[in-house]
């Protein structure tokens, strides 16, 4: 195929133009040139989906057969983006979040039938947070672009060259040793995917014109809290002691979900965060690889990168500062 990747430099579309390369397709990217690096065998356009004279030089004489748009936040933008490639490419898919529904992550079970969050196809920046955008950019493109539509919906993504900061900041500290802060129940099942799948999967499903909606989170309880941070331990070869620590003792403490210990929520209010159901994208050939591939491969890809030199997430930075990692240790030890 033909196919045309918006973004396509960084973590999920950096996956997908690999894998499209590796299946020869061939790859045109549309990008700013900032973010990261193109892949060596892509067709590099630089150019601001926001700017319209180089959306309409991006389309100009050019034909696709499917397009991927991993870089669309804002309903507004991806609106323009449709409407100018419509009539370029017969099949447009657009990577969302399983954050376009208002009911995850404190509902369990969340699917593909559940509502949207309300946003316009039209909505600027200023109309809602991350989610609720999202959800106004499936409208638009849905609702908007002349051809077939598919909707990609990710939970949480890992894997090498993640730009988030999840699990490269948990490697990081987890390869320092010594006693490490370690959040919640230990056994708690979790509902992991490696962006590499959800590029697989995505090109299936594009070289078949399959439209709809699909949810991409990974099987449920494919790793535990314990288990994936025990890979981490095993990967890096550290001598790691993982502490457990309680929610509520940790929230006493004023530690930040998500965000200070990367992908931790408290349960109780949070029953949905690893519960949503990636049923009909499995039905559909969604295949998972191992929580510990995925580990073992990130290790692999970060570990030769100057630590001063990794990112733990460029909007929102995560991992908790030693100092107060090392105050709450000292207070559970007291509290024991």
């Amino acid at each position: 195929m033909k196919i045309l990747v918006i973004g396509g430099s960084v973590f999920l579309g950096r996956a997908i133009v690999e894998e499209a390369l590796r299946r020869g397709h061939e790859v045109t990217t549309f990008n700013r040139g900032r973010s990261g690096t193109d892949l060596p065998g892509v067709e590099a356009v630089r150019g601001d989906r926001e700017v319209t004279d180089d959306l309409r030089r991006l389309a100009d004489g050019r034909q696709w057969d499917a397009v991927v748009d991993v870089c669309g936040f804002v309903p507004r933008v991806v609106l323009e983006s449709v409407r100018t490639l419509s009539g370029h490419a017969p099949h447009y898919t657009f990577i969302s979040s399983i954050s376009a529904y208002p009911d995850w992550p404190d509902k369990s079970g969340v699917d593909e039938t559940f509502p949207l969050h309300e946003c316009p196809p039209d909505a600027d920046a200023e109309f809602g947070d991350y989610g609720v955008l999202k959800a106004g950019c499936e409208r638009a493109v849905e609702q908007h672009f002349d051809g077939g539509a598919l909707i990609i919906q990710p939970g949480l993504i890992l894997g090498p060259h993640e730009n988030v900061g999840r699990l490269p900041w948990w490697l990081t500290r987890i390869s320092r040793g010594g006693r490490v802060l370690a959040p919640g129940n230990p056994a708690l099942p979790m509902q992991l995917i490696d962006a590499r799948d959800i590029a697989a999967f995505t090109l299936d499903q594009a070289a078949k014109g399959t439209t709809g909606r699909y949810m991409t989170g990974g099987v449920h309880g494919n790793t535990t809290y314990g288990g994936w941070l025990n890979d981490c331990v095993e990967v890096t070869g550290s001598d790691a002691e993982l502490v457990w620590v309680d929610d509520t003792f940790l929230a006493d403490q004023g530690v930040e979900m998500w965000t200070e210990l990367p992908l931790w929520a408290p349960e109780t209010g949070h029953q949905g965060v690893w519960t949503h159901s990636s049923a009909k994208a499995i039905a559909a050939g969604l295949t998972c690889r191992p929580v510990r591939e995925t580990v073992r491969d990130t290790w692999e890809w970060l570990k030769d990168i100057p630590e001063e030199q990794r990112s733990f997430g460029g909007q929102m930075h995560h991992g908790i500062d030693p100092e107060k990692e090392a105050r709450i240790l000292a207070a559970w030890d007291a509290r024991s």
